[in-house]
């Protein structure tokens, strides 16, 4: 039997693979994982379903997009990238080469294309879907505490007395959590849970207090919840004075959120938003809970930033049951951001645009002083709009599919045939994204490989490889690695063993937020999951204990004091209007995974999830005459789709909702992200995917 981690969701579900007779595993939860206690979800159960199923076995070429791949051999593939790279950093510079990867990456590959693109090659156009994913939750997390680093556990989805969920259908996207709060919720009839969306999802269904605010108010919701706290003297006096920044300037935004304005702009009611105020200021240990509904928005950090602002006033942090929680979305989008994986940042948590950071980078990796550029590298969307701009001449992807979870497919679409080179390393093809790439590089798939994943609540897992990965494909890090050596780093990238890769990383977590310093391969096989900060030295018994952050009620900032944000809401960046009055919200189905590279090859999850929906409030969908089941098309200033509709009291009216799994692959003009804009935070540069202006027009069956 293997202990390993799931590889779908950033919960980190402890799996089990068991030998059977005939040669094959079989799944199961693992009850000794700390973070899901045996708990499994359809995705977990059926993972290994999708191992066999369209993999790319080998690495593949072609000249022009419009060309069939050939087969070639490792030897000819690898010596083509490093000699393709090699020229365009000499003909164009270094900032003409850009990498964006995935959550889905171990912390070993992360570590090591950190290495070879920020380090060896010189340039930080290294971002990730965490770009798409946690960037706010990030960015606000280093604004309001100082630091990046969830500061809560899942032992606190059971010490809670409210939960405040706000932007997560967490029952259907991280439905472990939501199983383990919803249990704590019925045992404990005077635990309170409010759930904020603008949808009745089947998180929505079973809350106290379902607030099911108009897109784009969350910051007046938030505001006005602290603005009757603050009237009714319900927050932390000491605490506030003690441990925080700027509460005078918070309370000259939030006076002005009075009820009536706040429930006008929210569409609830007054009494509603009385309730959830009172029920924040009595309880001990509120727990809010946060995913994409609000980091994908053009005022993603401010509305983190905000919630963490309840926190503050009401000093719920750093104590169990309490505190800001944001649900990660990818697998090892945290040890993504710890190894230096998006690209503002350098590992354990290191700014590049700080030269202290980046001097101690060089100095550890044996590269000249300089080797780093100083500045902050490409976002993804800023990669796409350098493609355009012919300053982009070197793209490699890896281990996603940016042509269904971008905005705009139409203009990414566009920019991608621009492309002189494109490089697609995955597990799988075709996919959206192979059918623009110049050269594909076959990769090892979960269990094919070894390597660690970090959960929500910075738990890193040991995944050991027990299958061998098909044809030639190969381990990431092998492969990053193999191009640093080729472009000669022989000694940056004297590689011979994953575990080796992790011990190398640990040491630049030594003294840091994120310090993993204690672990290495053989701890995490010997105690299981840890989760950080565990420094060097750490005993066994301490190793293995649950951790928050704060406790101290020190922040990291340069003072300890947590910061308030005090920021006024702006709306949505796209709002409605008379030609197109409709706001559409996307979103994930519970048993498809993001584009469905592994969930839609797997019968028993299509059967579950056969086609998208539009989903319509009925007296919208009357006054279009629009039934169940009838075709209509979804039209925004960008793109159409057309899919069925589904008529139902869930949606908000003048609201609706799309899942955004499907991508040209499985049919044509399904893509939710064909109508969604890129307009991003400013802060952290997440685009605005939760919400944009469309019209929809019915559209009889056959007249597609």
């Amino acid at each position: 039997m293997v202990r390993t981690l799931c590889s779908y969701c950033g919960v980190g579900c402890g799996l089990e693979a068991v030998p059977q007779a005939n040669g094959t595993y079989k799944m199961r939860g693992d009850r000794a994982h700390p973070s899901s206690l045996g708990l499994v979800c359809v995705k977990g159960a059926t993972i290994l379903e999708s191992l066999g199923v369209n993999r790319l076995t080998q690495p593949q070429w072609r000249q022009k997009l419009t060309d069939e791949f050939q087969p070639i051999s490792w030897e000819q593939a690898l010596a083509m990238l490093a000699e393709k790279l090699a020229w365009v950093r000499q003909k164009y510079g270094s900032d003409a080469i850009c990498f964006y990867g995935s959550g889905q990456l171990q912390t070993e590959d992360y570590y090591v294309a950190q290495k070879l693109a920020k380090g060896c090659l010189g340039t930080n156009n290294f971002d990730t879907n965490s770009r798409m994913c946690m960037s706010s939750a990030v960015a606000a997390y280093q604004a309001s505490l100082g630091s990046d680093g969830p500061p809560c556990c899942y032992e606190d989805l059971e010490l809670t007395d409210c939960a405040f969920l706000i932007g997560t259908n967490t029952a259907a996207c991280h439905p472990i959590v939501f199983n383990r709060l919803r249990q704590h919720h019925k045992r404990n009839p005077q635990v309170k849970l409010i759930v904020v969306d603008p949808r009745c999802t089947a998180t929505a269904e079973v809350a106290d207090l379902h607030l099911a605010i108009a897109p784009g108010t969350d910051i007046d919701l938030l505001h006005g919840i602290g603005h009757l706290l603050w009237q009714s003297d319900s927050i932390d006096q000491a605490f506030i004075h003690h441990h925080t920044q700027g509460f005078t300037d918070y309370v000259q935004v939030i006076q002005h959120y009075i009820p009536e304005r706040v429930a006008q702009r929210c569409g609830i009611t007054i009494d509603q938003l009385q309730q959830a105020a009172q029920w924040w200021g009595e309880s001990k240990r509120v727990l809010s809970l946060w995913s994409m509904g609000i980091n994908q928005s053009a005022e993603g950090t401010a509305k983190a930033r905000s919630l963490m602002d309840l926190h503050l006033l009401t000093g719920q942090i750093g104590r169990p049951g309490c505190g800001p929680f944001s649900l990660t979305g990818q697998p090892n989008a945290m040890g993504g951001r710890e190894t230096g994986g998006l690209a503002h940042l350098l590992p354990g948590y290191r700014q590049i645009e700080n030269p202290q950071h980046r001097g101690e980078i060089e100095h550890f990796w044996g590269l000249p002083p300089g080797s780093i550029a100083s500045k902050s590298g490409r976002s993804m969307w800023e990669m796409i709009t350098g493609l355009e701009q012919n300053q982009v001449h070197c793209l490699w992807i890896v281990a996603t599919n940016p042509l269904v979870s971008m905005p705009d497919l139409t203009r990414v679409q566009a920019a991608l045939r621009r492309s002189p080179f494109t490089v697609v390393q995955d597990a799988y093809a075709p996919t959206e994204t192979t059918e623009y790439a110049h050269l594909l590089l076959p990769a090892a798939q979960w269990g094919e490989k070894t390597g660690t994943m970090t959960n929500s609540e910075r738990r890193v897992t040991l995944c050991p490889q027990f299958l061998p990965p098909p044809g030639t494909a190969r381990g990431d890090w092998e492969i990053f690695a193999e191009v640093g050596r080729r472009l000669g780093f022989t000694a940056q990238f004297n590689f011979t063993s994953a575990a080796e890769v992790f011990a190398e990383f640990v040491q630049l977590t030594q003294g840091r937020g994120c310090d993993y310093s204690g672990l290495s391969h053989e701890r995490l096989a010997q105690l299981g999951p840890i989760t950080w900060p565990c420094p060097l030295g750490t005993d066994d018994t301490e190793a293995v204990n649950v951790k928050r952050l704060y406790l101290d009620k020190k922040f990291a900032t340069p003072d300890g004091k947590a910061r308030f944000a005090a920021i006024a809401s702006q709306g949505l960046a796209e709002p409605p209007d008379g030609d197109f009055p409709f706001v559409l919200t996307t979103g994930r189905y519970y048993g498809h995974w993001h584009t469905q590279t592994r969930t839609g090859r797997i019968a028993k999850i299509q059967k579950m999830h056969p086609e998208p929906r539009l989903e319509i409030h009925p007296q919208d969908a009357y006054k279009l005459a629009i039934t169940t089941g009838d075709w209509v098309r979804v039209i925004s200033r960008r793109g159409q789709v057309r899919v069925k509709a589904t008529v139902g009291e869930q949606m908000r009216l003048g609201t609706v909702f799309l899942p955004m799994h499907w991508g040209a692959l499985w049919g044509e003009q399904m893509a939710a992200n064909n109508l969604t804009h890129p307009q991003s935070c400013p802060v952290s540069r997440q685009p605005e995917l939760k919400a944009c202006a469309v019209r929809i027009e019915p559209e009889p069956a056959d007249g597609f």
